[in-house]
Formats: C-alpha cells, sequence, structure tokens
C-alpha cells in the first residue's frame, strides 16, 4: 500500500540546512495502523507530509498502491492536531466540506456522513455549530470530515494532543472502533506511548534529527485494548516499557 525507499528530507533557509529525515525504508501494508513515535523535533510530521504530498523528498521514492507520491491526491487524507472546523458551518455541513470542493453530489453522500457521525456518537449533532461542541466532539467532527471521501489512506499528526488525557483515551478507544469497521490503511503520529500501544499494528520509533529508523515494533495484542484492567494489561505494559527504553536510550 504505502512504501518508502530511501526516502530523505533536508531543509534549507537562512539560518544554514536542517536535515530532517535520512534514508527511511518503510512498508504499510493495505488496512494497517501504524504509529510514529519520537522525540519532538525527529521529522515524525515531516514524514507525514512527505506521504500526503504535501512536502516533495529531497532524496528517495514514497508509492502509494505502486504510484509515485508526486503531489496530494483525494484518495489520501489528512487530519491534524486541531480541528480546524468552519464555525459558520454545521456539523453535518463541516463534514460534507470535501463533497462541495470535489463538486460532488451533496445528496449522493449524505447517508455516508450520517453512518460516520453514528459511528463516532455524535448522532443528534448534526445542526450543532462547533462553538456548541466540547474539544473532543470537534475532533470527532474533523475525523468524520477526514473520512466521508472514503480514502485509502489516513494520515494522522497527532489529532489529540490538545485534549485531556481521558478524551484522549475516549477518542483513542473511538478510533479503535472505527479502524476495525472501515479497514482503513492510517499513519499515526504520536508523542505518546500509550496511544501507540493501545492503536498502532506497529510502533516505528525515530531517532533524534536526522530522524532515522531506529526500531520497528510489532503490538501483537487483540483488539479492543485498554490501559485499564483487562485481559491484555500485562502485555500492553510490556510493550509501553519496551517503546519507553527505546526513546530514552
Amino acid at each position: 500500500m504505502i512504501s518508502l525507499s530511501s526516502v530523505s528530507r533536508t531543509f534549507s533557509g537562512r539560518s544554514g540546512t536542517v536535515e530532517a529525515l535520512r534514508d527511511i525504508d518503510l512498508t504499510v501494508a493495505d488496512g494497517e495502523f501504524v504509529a510514529v513515535l519520537g522525540r519532538s523535533g525527529c521529522g515524525k510530521s515531516t514524514l507525514l507530509r512527505l506521504i500526503a504530498g504535501l512536502l516533495p523528498t529531497t532524496g528517495g521514492e514514497i508509492t502509494v498502491s505502486g504510484e509515485r507520491i508526486t503531489k496530494p491526491r483525494r484518495d489520501i487524507a489528512m487530519m491534524f492536531q486541531k480541528p480546524a472546523l468552519l464555525p459558520w458551518r454545521t456539523v453535518l455541513d463541516n463534514v460534507l466540506l470535501p463533497v462541495q470542493i470535489f463538486g460532488w453530489k451533496k445528496a449522493e453522500h449524505r447517508a455516508r456522513a450520517d453512518e460516520l457521525l453514528a459511528l463516532t456518537g455524535l448522532t443528534g449533532f448534526e445542526k450543532r455549530l462547533p462553538h456548541e461542541l466540547s474539544g473532543g466532539m470537534q475532533q470527532r467532527v474533523a475525523l468524520c470530515r477526514s473520512l466521508i471521501a472514503n480514502p485509502r489512506v489516513m494520515l494522522m499528526d497527532e489529532p489529540f494532543s490538545a485534549l485531556d488525557a481521558l478524551t484522549r483515551e475516549e477518542l483513542s478507544g473511538e478510533l479503535q472502533r472505527v479502524h476495525m469497521e472501515l479497514g482503513t490503511t492510517i499513519v499515526f503520529v504520536t508523542h505518546s506511548i500509550d496511544e501507540a500501544v493501545l492503536l498502532a499494528d506497529r510502533v516505528v520509533v525515530l531517532s533524534p534529527r536526522p530522524g532515522r529508523i531506529r526500531q520497528v515494533l510489532d503490538i501483537d495484542i487483540p483488539r479492543p485494548r485498554t490501559l485499564g484492567r483487562g485481559a491484555h494489561l500485562e502485555d500492553v505494559a510490556r510493550s509501553s516499557a519496551e517503546l519507553h527504553e527505546l526513546l530514552m536510550a
């Protein structure tokens, strides 16, 4: 599905040259959930922007479904830290915004919007405006908006980082459920070890700048997962401890 071969990215400016990423080799399978974890400044967000086609690579090549990425594509959606909802549009109209942008028929996507709102617990809030929603609910709307076009790939750049701990855990559970139901291929950037263990099939640990793949850890724990008491508590704790050691090394 997603293939990165010897991908590097360097930024040049008045203050000099910064090597953000160096020789990244990674393959993400169809329907896989991969988390990218590392310290601030290691190139995690840059990596997502390269996959999205928002930035060109300095070296190497990125392909999705065998096609080289040179610009943004409709089948690749991206979700950012802030929901960036249009304040004058209702929940439903925010979800349907990509439909309007792409010039599609709204009536043909209304059922899909209702389905996504139900999937994320937002049924009954279709006519609310963003300021009437909590931060967590706003991010749910942003998630629905990202999924409305049935993207093959979802890129998520720390989408829960601005939320309180309980809301983050709640939304992690929602995202698990959405992924299990829809099977979208997801690359998820995070600073949080807990989020990575709860959500990912594999966790890619990046080194400090220039970002290189230090290790890829398989998270072979049945879903749904939780940080609380459960059948897989020891496995979750073991994976969290291993990631902690890798980041501290």
